[in-house]
């Protein structure tokens, strides 16, 4: 998208809601200035809080990481998301560098998608409760709330949100064995999400489900049709009508 566009995206997101649930506007670049007025005009437009990835390209040190999000958690009075995905931007941000942002007082929360328990677990035991840490893995739900995750930012709870949200609300109530079951039994819907480039699979899917169309923009193009029939078995599995 555009900036005008993705502004406008997060304008009409807050509007519809109404206040009934906070807006997090996905904000980053690999462009520190541009993120940062990504940030300011997001919070124009009403959003309560920011998701900013990794610079991604041009990438970084750990050093830089530290002081590109100083400067983005200075420049607005928002909750700031970390976003780690290094499958995506090529850098991962380590233990040790979320447990010096932790203390900046507007970086309230980390979504992690490294996939890697051992660091993982290391950011927990750093972090203590000076930040929320998501799942950015919809596989991986289950594990990272066990290690004293906060819940998850997910593409799966796009087409069953109701579904979602029960794996972390059960977990949190104690049933752990049916947060645990949950998770197991959408795994093979999850996968099919992931069979191609996010978002492409996600938004075929919504498609299917009537919510928009599948039209692409390169340099993404619709799934292949294998995938896209495995993707319609798994929702129809699910109890999805498509």
């Amino acid at each position: 998208m555009t900036d005008a566009e993705q502004i406008d995206t997060i304008k009409f997101a807050v509007e519809k809601v109404a206040k009934r649930i906070p807006v997090i506007a996905g904000a980053g670049s690999n462009n520190t200035a541009h993120a940062i007025e990504l940030c300011k005009e997001s919070v124009k437009v009403g959003a309560d809080a920011l998701l900013v990835v990794t610079p991604y390209y041009n990438k970084t040190s750990q050093n830089g990481l530290i002081q590109m999000y100083t400067a983005i958690a200075d420049s607005v009075d928002k909750p700031i998301i970390l976003y780690n995905v290094p499958s995506r931007t090529g850098v991962n941000i380590e233990p040790q560098t979320y447990a010096i942002l932790a203390k900046h007082p507007n970086i309230y929360g980390i979504k992690e998608a490294n996939g890697n328990f051992s660091k993982i677990a290391e950011t927990i035991a750093l972090v203590g409760d000076e930040v929320a840490i998501y799942s950015g893995n919809d596989d991986q739900i289950v594990p990272m709330l066990s290690l004293g995750g906060s819940g998850v930012i997910s593409v799966l709870s796009n087409v069953v949100p109701k579904e979602t949200v029960e794996i972390c609300d059960s977990f949190f109530n104690g049933d752990v064995k049916n947060s645990a079951k949950l998770q197991l039994d959408y795994l093979n819907l999850i996968n099919c999400l992931f069979s191609d480039v996010n978002p492409i699979p996600v938004k075929e899917a919504m498609a299917m489900l009537g919510a928009c169309t599948n039209e692409m923009r390169l340099p993404l193009v619709p799934m292949a049709d294998n995938k896209k029939e495995a993707l319609k078995e798994a929702m129809i599995k699910v109890g999805l009508k498509v």
